[in-house]
């Protein structure tokens, strides 16, 4: 696939964006927060993730998965990276929605390095996973939007929250729109998120079992489910390695194939299947499949959105220096105690 510069990019879709967005949605991070302090800040992070990419262009999916994970467990706060909890007990991304699918620590990682290299102690692991996913769209989709920047890293990483907030691949509409709603994101943002589903791979335990009753009842082709069950293997568990593409047609390409499919009883997952079975959400994913400039417009305005919650600001949280572990000094053990998920005060007492 050839690879296009973010400044190749329509102006005219930028500007769309912008117009989609409330005002309100931006009030906490800024466009070019690195302007001054780190300039070089989100070229660095680009380099590293179009070299990645180079290599192996399933980061970009894993990518923009990995943020949207962590924005879905604590806000996006880079607490899904951590492989160490200091609170103790197993983190997020050993939890069973994120082991062992989850991918692209190691594209954060190198940006990470490269950043510091150049601007020590100023750019958030928070901030370099938002730009990462803003440049993995924009390689496997041609669409660039600016990313508002700003938020600081998290000192908590939970299992348990990660099991509690992400939606998985079996939701029904409602467990959708409930989930996403919570996270302050509106039934339409939630279809045009799942849209991602265009790029990227998905486990056998994901889809297999509950495939068997769709195809009793008929919202899933037979010889589609005949060449999962082909692939899979009887005995498919969470730790099964095996995986398909989610979208047939177009799976490295970021395009609205994936609601195309949709009609033809080729959604891979449960929860895809269901934005066609649903009387709320089947006129935003037949409006996606009929327009993919118009899907591309609102994805772009909901990453915006989705990097929004729940963010860590000011003198709130830390900026990591390793995007794996907390700093040295950080008192999140006993903080946890105190402050359930979904309270910022925690990371808003123990300041860097």
């Amino acid at each position: 696939m050839r690879m296009r510069s973010c400044l190749a990019a329509p102006v005219a879709l930028v500007a769309a964006v912008c117009l989609l967005l409330p005002a309100a949605c931006l009030a906490q991070l800024q466009v070019g927060f690195y302007n001054t302090s780190c300039p070089n800040a989100e070229a660095l992070v680009r380099q590293a993730v179009t070299a990645a990419f180079a290599n192996n262009s399933g980061v970009a999916p894993g990518l923009i998965r990995l943020h949207f994970h962590d924005c879905f467990v604590r806000g996006c706060d880079a607490s899904v990276l951590l492989t160490v909890n200091p609170a103790g007990g197993p983190t997020e991304r050993e939890a069973p929605p994120n082991f062992p699918s989850l991918r692209g620590f190691e594209v954060i990682d190198a940006a990470k390095a490269a950043v510091e290299r150049s601007c020590p102690r100023t750019v958030s692991c928070a901030d370099i996973l938002a730009f990462a996913a803003r440049d993995s769209v924009n390689l496997t989709g041609n669409t660039f939007y600016q990313v508002p920047a700003g938020r600081r890293d998290g000192r908590v990483s939970n299992a348990s929250d990660a099991i509690q907030f992400l939606p998985g691949p079996n939701s029904t509409a409602q467990n959708l729109t409930d989930g996403f709603g919570l996270k302050g994101l509106s039934t339409e943002d939630m279809v045009v998120l799942s849209g991602s589903h265009t790029i990227g791979r998905s486990h056998c335990d994901s889809f297999l079992f509950r495939n068997r009753e769709r195809l009793a009842n008929g919202t899933i082709s037979p010889a589609y489910q005949a060449l999962l069950e082909a692939l899979c293997p009887p005995n498919t568990s969470p730790l099964t390695l095996i995986t398909t593409e989610i979208d047939l047609s177009t799976p490295t390409v970021l395009d609205n194939n994936y609601y195309k499919l949709l009609p033809l009883n080729l959604g891979l997952h449960f929860s895809d299947d269901q934005l066609i079975r649903n009387a709320t959400l089947a006129p935003f994913a037949n409006a996606f499949a009929a327009n993919e400039t118009l899907w591309k417009e609102k994805f772009a305005a909901a990453m915006i959105k989705m990097g929004n919650i729940e963010v860590n600001t000011g003198t709130q949280g830390e900026i990591r220096l390793n995007c794996s572990v907390v700093n040295p000094g950080s008192s999140a053990a006993g903080i946890e105690m105190l402050f359930p998920a979904g309270d910022a005060t925690a990371d808003e007492v123990a300041t860097s």
